[in-house]
């Protein structure tokens, strides 16, 4: 009997091990199939593998998000930054200026550019633009040759085209949701804009004269403009809305359009560009002058697509009516 016993309890034992061991076995494929779940969720949530149509109809696929970005132009490099993608950066333009620290970021050529240099940069993506399309075609082809993605970035010509540009761009770097974060504070900021200076009566709205270079080829901007836009968001009149797009006016024509402000944007290229306006012969007539409501804002605020054209409308604003601004 007590060897019966015996035999009995040593297969109780057994079974119990058995059992422990079916346990710890379900218990490790269970956590590698959640740990297997959570590797694939993060990569759909990632969204890649994409492909992406760019501004000139070519398609590409990122197969990852990009590490390594080159940027061909200012506005492509602010928006990124603005993505909070900046440090993914390794090459800009010539003429790239904000924020501070594209000063340390490799340099790339202007209207010409350093295959060589972008090459050795080693880019998942380029962020091109249609702008340099002429120019750059065949360097284009270098790169594509290299085995480096090009996306062509559309040439936003009003708001609307630039929160278009901010979503693309945020498609390709991997930002989204960023994307749409930026793109809700601009239009925010412009509606607050608007608000403030709709409180100005139709008689008291005052008419603005845009210039984007000095005498003697004075460029202005017309209908079809961010110029345009601009003044109409802050209740003013653009003097030269007759006109479309960019245009040279002459000096008699610019007297005739009588404008009760006067706005240059090429303050970072002349020394004192409102001096120039005030001293124009023939000009004493004309209101701006006549009460020295000469002022000059950066050009990259106001004609640069991007998240700072919300700050260009409130410079401007500022300017035509400060008195909106006193108690600020």
């Amino acid at each position: 009997m007590k060897k019966v016993l015996n035999i009995l309890f040593l297969v109780m034992l057994f079974s119990l091990l058995v059992a422990c061991g079916q346990e710890d076995t379900d218990s490790e494929n269970t956590g590698a199939n959640e740990e297997e779940n959570a590797v694939e969720e993060t990569e759909v949530e990632a969204g890649y593998p994409v492909s992406l149509t760019d501004a000139v109809g070519n398609e590409i696929t990122l197969e990852k998000e990009p590490e390594r970005i080159v940027s061909l132009i200012p506005s492509n490099t602010e928006i990124t930054f603005a993505l909070g993608q900046g440090e993914k950066i390794v090459g800009v333009s010539d003429h790239d200026n904000y924020p501070e620290e594209v000063q340390e970021i490799e340099k790339i050529g202007g209207m010409e550019l350093n295959v060589e240099v972008i090459i050795a940069l080693e880019p998942d993506v380029i962020l091109a633009h249609e702008l340099g399309l002429s120019s750059a075609q065949e360097a284009f082809e270098q790169l594509k040759e290299a085995g480096i993605d090009v996306f062509v970035i559309e040439d936003a010509q009003d708001i609307a085209s630039t929160y278009e540009t901010i979503d693309t761009i945020g498609k390709v770097v991997g930002a989204e949701e960023e994307a749409e974060q930026v793109i809700s504070e601009m239009k925010e900021g412009f509606a607050e804009i608007e608000e403030l200076t709709s409180a100005i009566p139709e008689d008291e709205r005052q008419s603005v004269f845009f210039e984007n270079s000095p005498a003697p080829e004075i460029y202005t901007a017309g209908q079809n403009t961010f110029i345009q836009e601009l003044l109409d968001m802050i209740h003013a009149e653009n003097a030269a809305s007759d006109y479309e797009g960019w245009l040279a006016l002459d000096p008699e024509a610019i007297i005739e359009l009588n404008p009760d402000v006067i706005i240059t944007s090429y303050g970072a290229y002349i020394e004192d560009p409102e001096g120039e306006v005030l001293s124009r012969e023939g000009f004493d007539s004309v209101e701006a002058v006549a009460n020295e409501r000469v002022y000059d804002i950066h050009a990259d605020l106001i004609t640069r697509s991007g998240p700072r054209l919300v700050d260009g409308a409130r410079a401007l604003a500022e300017v035509v009516y400060p008195e909106l601004f006193d108690e600020e």
